[in-house]
């Protein structure tokens, strides 16, 4: 007959030696889990296709080398549920990272993002353009589909233009071309709200969009910062005393593709909704995509007496004011005299 008391010395070293045993595995298994993968200085770019189980990722990561026991990490996905909650994307794993934290960054969906630049003055065409010749934007939409972006971002205008606030906004690659639009639509309607609430009193608009509106002709006429408020204060002042706004970039905006470059005494007989020297007061949309610096001007005009500009032809793009028609006839004079002798030093 055992005795007992082996038998129970027995046991309690098995006991023992099993615990340690399995310390000693998890130890090991957590050690694992937090030892740097072999990746490359620039980082691995690495594309996750949607559908792609983990277990594929862990071994096609393990056949570039990167990753070394790829059951251990698979093992460790499935235990922790992680293994079915992988996103699908684009993603930049860097030096540093560990088979834990590569899981966890996959988990999260944290995929590389790419900047896109959408640019004061653009016209809604313009951006249309410029998405479709991203590679990283999927593009969805045709220059005639604009009545269905309206519908799709339940914007209660007419017309596209103006709509989309100019920023650089950062997503993964291949989002789609309507959800660009979507995000800049959301930030041109709240940017709109907060500089319309503190607008000055008095100005000659009435609603957020009438501001949208001039903010885009003031986008149009200047690329100069410190001229944006001088050039509100001119159009609201005419405004305010039922003179047409004579501003030649709405001209051009109704002559439309057909415009070659050259305004014409004829562009500016010819009526359209849009020629502020045939029409008085604002045109029915905007013109282009105002920054929201021109918004603000639009809504905080410099105060003063004038109300004509004229380009100087300096080549730094900046105008000469004038408070009379007088003064406003002897600039333009100047302004051509200027380019006639530019023209001359070019012949020569």
């Amino acid at each position: 007959m055992a005795d007992p008391t082996r038998v129970w010395r027995w046991a309690l070293a098995t006991a023992v030696a099993g615990c340690l045993v399995a310390g000693l595995g998890i130890w090991q298994f957590d050690r694992y889990l937090d030892r740097p993968l072999a990746l490359p200085e620039a980082g691995l770019p690495y594309d996750v296709r949607p559908g792609t189980a983990f277990s594929r990722i862990a071994d096609d990561l393990a056949g570039q080398g990167v990753l070394e026991h790829p059951r251990l990490l698979r093992l460790h996905a499935r235990l922790t549920g992680k293994a079915q909650a992988v996103h699908a994307g684009e993603y930049l794993f860097e030096p540093g990272l560990t088979p834990s934290s590569l899981l966890d960054k996959l988990v999260a969906g944290d995929v590389r993002l790419y900047a896109f630049t959408i640019v004061e003055g653009w016209t809604f065409r313009e951006l249309l353009a410029a998405m479709e010749s991203q590679p990283i934007v999927e593009s969805t939409l045709s220059q005639e589909d604009w009545p269905r972006v309206l519908e799709e971002l339940g914007a209660p205008y007419e017309h596209p233009e103006g709509l989309f606030l100019p920023e650089t906004y950062r997503f993964p690659a291949f989002t789609r071309d309507i959800d660009v639009l979507r995000q800049a639509y959301g930030l041109m309607q709240q940017a709109l709200a907060e500089e319309w609430e503190g607008r000055d009193e008095n100005l000659p608009i009435s609603t957020p969009y009438e501001a949208l509106i001039l903010a885009s002709i003031i986008e149009k006429e200047t690329a100069l910062a410190s001229e944006r408020v001088r050039i509100s204060g001119v159009f609201v002042r005419r405004l305010q005393r039922k003179m047409r706004l004579q501003t030649d970039p709405t001209v051009i905006y109704g002559v439309g593709e057909n415009f070659d470059g050259n305004l014409t005494r004829r562009h500016l007989r010819t009526d359209t909704p849009y020629n502020t020297y045939t029409r008085a007061g604002l045109p029915p949309t905007p013109i282009a995509l105002p920054g929201r610096a021109a918004i603000h001007a639009a809504l905080h005009p410099a105060p003063g007496s004038e109300l004509y500009f004229v380009a100087t032809g300096l080549g730094d793009g900046s105008h000469k004011f004038s408070e009379t028609r007088d003064e406003h006839d002897a600039a333009v004079r100047e302004y051509l005299a200027r380019q006639r002798a530019g023209r001359r030093q070019g012949g020569e």
